[in-house]
């Protein structure tokens, strides 16, 4: 919850009221943000959003009310859409997002979903998402229907045609460009790309959607401020984006035709579990420390009934005591695909940290189509991040996770992009851990999770 002098004391206050009386659910979702106002110094905008605070420049009084009422409803499904995080979201999976294309996308989503109240004033530059559509991609679409189809994740994608210059002056396709980059060789193309791009070795051209896109976005002052407030832990992040979720769903069912909200649903935030979180219940459920019976010891049941039962003799019960053998995790890593350094090192701090927490023996195999290295670790002292990765190579399961069986692990997780056959399904359970680009592919046997 914001601070109680935040929901009040700001330039906003008299839009925040008229949000509040026209639409009392869905503009009382004003009241769930934070409000600050820039210092005249600052050369802040109009208006802007971190996702978290919405922050209010000088030119805002000289507004009329329903074009600060417009402005302010804008700014606060920014928020409540958390189109600030997504953005650091689509980062993290595509790499470079161009902030401006990302900025435009989100607003045709906002405004074509307030274009439908007359009692506020959008900006006379506003784009809306079926104009947006038909000149950047020539689909054409109504509101409605589009409001139902398209989130500011995939309309994104789609727009975001760029190309990178490289470094012997070629242009190269981007990952958008190249279909979804289902072969190993544009998926390390792709990524060679934005390196280049974060490097300054390279540099990214708009391809023809792009370009028609930024058109559009000449007269809109960017209000996504990406970054500012810092983001949380993946749990935190999961946990906001399901409270948000559920606010919007029950402030559209409080206003009914009055709502703000109109027909938005694609874009509405998705409630997912972080994949550490997973992860470590799957491991914690396997290798937590079971209990076994001593027959050297009867049970305390037995022990309490012999004494009521004088001197008849009961049938002894072996008690129960923690089993002394130290539970064993076997990590297989494919190296013939490819995947990013910073995803690389949240999964070693991940298994890093449930080993020495859960006191368990780690069993490292890698290798591709066979075993390149096994190693054997010491709880939460495993060594993943020096992998490195070939890249382009084939792969085969049977040789890697027969290695595994070996070493008779309590369960087996594997890091790959399930490209190649898995000819052995060993009986301890296995937990396939794939990068999100390789989301779609299909484990032969086991769970698997999405590292994104």
């Amino acid at each position: 919850m914001p601070e109680p002098g935040s929901v009040y004391l700001h330039r906003g206050t008299r839009a925040v009221q008229r949000l509040v009386e026209f639409a009392p659910s869905t503009g009382g979702l004003a009241l769930w943000a934070h409000h600050r106002d820039r210092a005249a110094g600052e050369g802040a905008p109009t208006i802007a959003t971190d996702g978290h605070t919405i922050w209010y420049g000088r030119a805002f009084d000289e507004l009329t009310l329903p074009q600060q009422a417009g402005l302010v409803a804008h700014e606060v499904l920014h928020v409540a859409l958390r189109h600030a995080q997504r953005y650091g979201e689509l980062q993290q999976v595509v790499g470079d997002v161009d902030l401006q294309l990302f900025n435009l996308c989100a607003d045709a989503i906002v405004d074509s979903t307030l274009s439908h109240l007359s009692w506020l004033e959008l900006p006379a530059s506003a784009v809306t998402l079926d104009r947006l559509l038909a000149s950047a991609l020539g689909i054409e679409q109504s509101i409605d229907k589009a409001l139902l189809e398209w989130d500011v994740e995939r309309l994104y994608r789609e727009i975001d045609d760029r190309r990178s210059e490289g470094r012997d002056g070629k242009r190269q396709g981007s990952k958008q460009q190249a279909g979804g980059a289902d072969g190993k060789a544009s998926q390390r193309s792709s990524a060679e790309s934005a390196q280049q791009s974060e490097d300054g070795s390279g540099e990214r051209s708009d391809g023809p959607r792009a370009a028609r896109a930024r058109s559009l976005a000449r007269g809109l002052v960017p209000d996504l401020l990406p970054g500012r407030h810092g983001a949380g832990s993946p749990e935190d992040e999961a946990e906001a984006a399901r409270e948000w979720s559920e606010r919007l769903t029950r402030a559209h069912a409080g206003d009914g035709l009055h709502s703000m909200l109109r027909t938005l649903l694609a874009d509405l935030p998705k409630t997912r579990t972080p994949w550490e979180q997973v992860l470590r219940v799957q491991l914690a459920r396997a290798l937590a420390p079971r209990l076994e019976a001593s027959w050297s010891r009867p049970s305390r049941s037995y022990l309490a009934n012999q004494g009521r039962m004088g001197s008849r003799r009961m049938p002894f019960e072996p008690g129960h005591s923690q089993t002394k053998r130290v539970p064993r995790l076997a990590v297989v890593v494919d190296v013939s695909g490819s995947i990013q350094d910073e995803l690389m090192n949240r999964f070693a701090r991940e298994i890093e940290s449930i080993t020495r927490r859960l006191e368990t023996g780690l069993v490292l195999i890698v290798g591709d189509e066979r075993v390149q290295r096994v190693e054997r670790f010491k709880p939460g002292q495993s060594d993943l991040r020096d992998i490195q990765f070939q890249g382009g190579g084939g792969t085969d399961f049977t040789p890697l996770l027969e290695e595994a069986d070996k070493h008779l692990p309590d369960i087996g997780v594997v890091l790959t992009d399930l490209d190649g056959p898995a000819r052995f399904r060993p009986h301890w359970p296995v937990v396939w851990a794939v990068p999100e680009k390789d989301a779609h592919a299909q484990a032969p046997f086991g769970r698997k999770i999405v590292l994104a």
